[in-house]
């Protein structure tokens, strides 16, 4: 069998770029060189693509928590729209171009935005060239939580209450507080719940998350709005719920198969056993490994974790996804789930949940990317 030449991308212009490079680290040691040769791409964070830089399995996260793309040693790359699957290529310093091969498929290891919400689906797409992952609908759809949650409502999935809001015509000169008093009378009208969780409905792994525990307080709320606006001009206020954070996996590596539902896990907090205040943050999702831990399964009735299982590929088919997608669903003491996030491309780290979950099923990681790359293999 002849070897597939693959095309890694990573890095990229979201504020995931530094969990990009890792996840993109793990991906790579779990490629099988007997079947794949990886050609990593590096993404900058302007958005400038590299090939040859450092390779982001040599980087000492230790020492470098938050690694990023750098352009030292690389050489820009240059696509050629019409060469599709030849058409990748390097500039040489004389301005010469290169030929990279020809290149079988990508697999775009890109969180956030200009990487997960279709922009890059739909390059490749253009191009035609294979690619792991959902397409450009459910990609988009699924990195804005206000369309997410219209398009699972359709589908008759329950979500979390709340209000959306459009604050392009918000005065941000003070912090939002000239909106204070209206922001909250939204969250009055809605009869939302507290406490409140406030978020850019297009940004990922918390980034502008703010929790809002005081009811009546319009200037703890505006500021949460004002801190999400950073991030997007289309917020959500969510009620938050009395419930745990139940996490599935989903693969879909072939359009001609069923999708398939890992068993569902659940990331424990380990601060809030110890008494303290704490929700699932960027740190506790990436970078402090002793802050949470990752149980598969979740210490939850066998028929409940079915039941979130189902609902998790329900969710995956409605949103229109393939390849692969973390669920994230809410769970109540009684039972109810609702799904809080689909994730189109899910970490790869050391603490991810979407790799750990696959491996409790007994799928290692170089059996989970052989099969994510040879779906799409055409040829």
């Amino acid at each position: 069998m002849a070897v597939k030449r693959i095309v890694v991308l990573y890095g990229g212009k979201a504020d995931e770029h530094s969990i990009s490079c890792i996840s993109a680290a793990n991906v790579l040691r779990a490629m099988d060189a007997t079947r794949f040769e990886a050609v990593p791409i590096g993404i900058t964070k302007e958005g400038a693509w590299y090939y040859g830089v450092t390779d982001p399995r040599d980087v000492d996260t230790s020492s470098n928590p938050l690694p990023v793309v750098s352009t030292v040693g690389g050489k820009p790359v240059v696509l050629d729209m019409t060469q599709g699957r030849d058409g990748f290529f390097v500039r040489n310093a004389d301005g010469g171009l290169d030929s990279l091969g020809h290149i079988d498929a990508v697999l775009p290891v890109l969180h956030g935005a200009y990487g997960e919400d279709g922009t890059v689906q739909g390059l490749l797409e253009m191009m035609g060239v294979p690619y792991v992952g959902c397409g450009v609908l459910a990609s988009a759809a699924s990195m804005d939580k206000h369309y997410t949650k219209v398009l699972l409502r359709q589908a008759g999935i329950a979500v979390t209450p709340d209000v959306t809001l459009d604050v392009r015509g918000f005065d941000a000169k003070d912090g939002f507080a000239s909106h204070a008093q209206d922001l909250l009378q939204q969250v009055e009208a809605a009869n939302l719940q507290y406490p409140l969780f406030v978020k850019p409905s297009r940004a990922g792994s918390s980034f502008g998350v703010t929790k809002v525990e005081h009811e009546g307080d319009a200037e703890e709320l505006a500021a949460a709005v004002f801190e999400a606006s950073h991030h997007d001009w289309r917020i959500l206020i969510e009620q938050g719920v009395d419930a745990r954070e139940i996490e599935c996996a989903v693969l879909s590596p072939s359009p001609l198969q069923e999708p398939e539902a890992s068993l569902p896990g659940e990331v424990v907090l380990d601060l809030r056993n110890n008494g303290q205040d704490q929700f699932y943050d960027f740190d506790s999702k990436y970078i402090d490994a002793q802050s949470s831990h990752v149980e598969v399964p979740a210490d939850l009735p066998q028929d409940v974790l079915e039941r979130v299982r189902r609902t998790a590929l329900k969710a995956f088919k409605a949103v229109d996804g393939a390849g692969l997608s973390r669920v994230d669903s809410f769970v109540t003491a009684e039972g109810e789930i609702m799904v809080n996030e689909i994730n189109t491309m899910p970490g790869f780290t050391a603490i991810s949940m979407y790799p750990k979950a696959w491996q409790a099923m007994g799928v290692d990681n170089t059996t989970l990317i052989t099969r994510l790359i040879e779906g799409i293999l055409q040829d």
